[in-house]
C-alpha cells in the first residue's frame, strides 16, 4: 500500500490568533482525502527537526511582528540549518500564512521571508489561488481573501479582540481553503 502524503503545519502564535489561523489551515489540509496532516508549534518543531523527514509538505505560519516573522518562529527557521545543509527538505511542498492586528501590517514582508526560507531549502512554494476579496463596491469583509493576498494566506485580528472572535470567519475560511490547496498539491506531487 502506498504511504499517505503527510502535511505539517508549523506555527508560532503570540496571543492565540495565529493558532486559530493555523487550526483552520490544518482543518483544510485534513479535509483532503488521502492526506495526513499534523499541527506543530514552532518551539516543539525546532527541538525535533528530524520529524520532517517523512513530511511531503510544510506550511509555515507566524504572526507578523515588526514587518516579519516572530522571534520564536525565526528560532525554528534557524534550527533547520542542519536540514538545509543536507537538503533534507528539497522538493517538499511549502506554503505560508500570517496574521497581524492591522489590515496591511506589512504582512507581505512575513510571507516573503517564509517563501525565501522555503526557497533556500529547495522547496516548492504554493501560493493562494483566490482572487482578492472586498476590492469592489459589491464586496464585503466577509469575502474570502479579503486581505488580497497571493503569496500565502493573510489574516487580521484586531488588537483588542481575543482569539475567540479573531481572526474573523472570512480569514479562517481563507486559511481552510489554503490548507486544502497545499494538501492537494502534496497529494499530486507525491503521486
Amino acid at each position: 500500500m502506498t504511504r499517505k502524503p503527510k502535511v505539517a503545519v508549523v506555527y508560532h502564535s503570540g496571543y492565540g490568533h495565529t493558532k486559530v489561523q493555523a487550526e483552520a489551515v490544518l482543518a483544510g489540509a485534513q479535509s483532503v482525502t488521502g492526506v495526513d496532516a499534523v499541527l506543530i508549534e514552532a518551539a516543539e518543531a525546532a527541538d525535533n527537526i528530524d520529524q520532517f523527514a517523512d513530511t511531503d509538505a510544510i506550511i509555515f505560519g507566524s504572526p507578523t511582528y515588526m514587518g516579519t516573522v516572530s522571534a520564536q518562529f525565526k528560532a525554528f527557521m534557524d534550527a533547520s540549518s542542519g536540514a538545509w545543509m543536507n537538503l533534507s527538505w528539497k522538493d517538499k511542498i511549502a506554503g505560508g500564512f500570517t496574521n497581524s492586528a492591522s489590515q496591511v501590517g506589512d504582512k507581505t514582508g512575513t510571507l516573503q521571508t517564509l517563501s525565501v526560507f522555503a526557497a533556500q531549502h529547495g522547496m516548492i512554494w504554493v501560493g493562494l489561488d483566490l482572487p482578492p476579496g472586498n476590492n469592489a463596491s459589491n464586496g464585503s469583509d466577509d469575502n474570502m481573501n479579503r486581505m488580497g493576498a497571493s503569496l500565502g494566506a493573510m489574516a487580521q485580528s484586531l488588537a483588542d479582540a481575543g482569539p475567540d472572535v479573531a481572526p474573523p470567519s472570512a480569514d479562517q475560511r481563507t486559511a481552510h481553503h489554503y490548507g486544502a490547496r497545499i494538501a492537494n498539491a502534496a497529494l499530486r506531487w507525491a503521486a
